[in-house]
Order: C-alpha cells, then sequence, then structure tokens
C-alpha cells in the first residue's frame, strides 16, 4: 500500500510540475517577472519559493528539521535577479530534491516521525501539507503566464472550450 501512495503522489507531483513547466516555458525572462500590482508576486517569485520550499523541506528530511536555518522565506519574495536560465535551474533544483527524497521513501522509513518547525509530524502528513501547497502556487503561475500572454495562451492541461474533444481522446486511447 505504502508503494502504491508513492508511485501515486510521484505522478501527481510530476503533473504539477509539467502544468508549471509548459507554462514557464511559454514566457520570456521579462516575463517572469511581471506582476499585475505591487501586492503581487511575479513568477520568478513563486519559482524561487516553491523551490527553496522544496529544499528545505525534503533536503535530510529524516535527519534535520525540514525549515532549514538557512532558508530565507521572505527573500525568496523579494525581487529576483536572475536570468531566466538561473531561474529554470534553481526551479529543477528543488524539484529534483523533492523526487530524490520521494525516492528514498518505502514500507520500512515510511512511517518514521519528521520535524517540520521543531514539531513532530508524521511523514504523510508532511507529503499532503506539500501535495496542497505546491498546487496552489503552479495554480498562480499558470493564471500569470495566461494573463500575460492571453490569446498566445497554449493551455497546459484541458484547453478552453476542449473538454469533450479531450475526453473523446482519452476514452480511444484507453480502450487501446
Amino acid at each position: 500500500m505504502v508503494e502504491e501512495y508513492l508511485e501515486n503522489i510521484k505522478k501527481q507531483f510530476k503533473s504539477y510540475k509539467e502544468v508549471a513547466d509548459k507554462t514557464i516555458s511559454q514566457l520570456t525572462e521579462k516575463d517572469l517577472y511581471w506582476k499585475y500590482n505591487n501586492e503581487s508576486n511575479d513568477i520568478a517569485c513563486i519559482m524561487i519559493h516553491l523551490s527553496e520550499n522544496m529544499l528545505s523541506r525534503w533536503t535530510d528530511f529524516f535527519e534535520s528539521d525540514g525549515e532549514k536555518e538557512w532558508r530565507d522565506r521572505d527573500g525568496e519574495f523579494s525581487q529576483q535577479n536572475l536570468s531566466y536560465n538561473e531561474l529554470i535551474e534553481r526551479w529543477n533544483k528543488g524539484w529534483d530534491c523533492l523526487f530524490s527524497a520521494l525516492d528514498a521513501m518505502n514500507e520500512t522509513n515510511f512511517n518514521q516521525p519528521i520535524f517540520i518547525r521543531n514539531k513532530k509530524v508524521k511523514l504523510i502528513e508532511s507529503i499532503t501539507r506539500q501535495i496542497a501547497h505546491y498546487p496552489y502556487h503552479i495554480g498562480q503561475i499558470a493564471f500569470i503566464g495566461k494573463m500575460i500572454l492571453n490569446d498566445k495562451w497554449n493551455s497546459p492541461s484541458i484547453p478552453k472550450g476542449k473538454s469533450k474533444e479531450y475526453i473523446q481522446l482519452e476514452f480511444e486511447k484507453n480502450s487501446k
């Protein structure tokens, strides 16, 4: 049951990353720094926030607290001055950390508690928190990307008005 759960979780995280990656790939470096207003976050900040969260939570997660001393959460939401490639590199570094951590989990260690902000939590609780946290921000990335691109937007999931076609293709694909 644990292995099945972990495979499902990996699949979910990969699908969320794919939505973000398909959005980000449509944008320019300048687009990644676009903000609707001063209270809004740009995509670059969201990318750094997610990456740093992943690195903090999943680096040595069985041995150290998930809120690392080196993490500067407030700084994640400051103006980033990274190139497009640097942002992608940082983004992928966080995801690589998450997927490595998930690959390290198994029936033997799954019930081992971990700590987040000095609070002992079950591993499944931590995973559940992240499976809710990451798509929240990925939805923001997609929404901001859609605002920037407007009629040039290519949906990373089911395009608006194309549900019937998508469902039909899925039925045809799955009946083979």
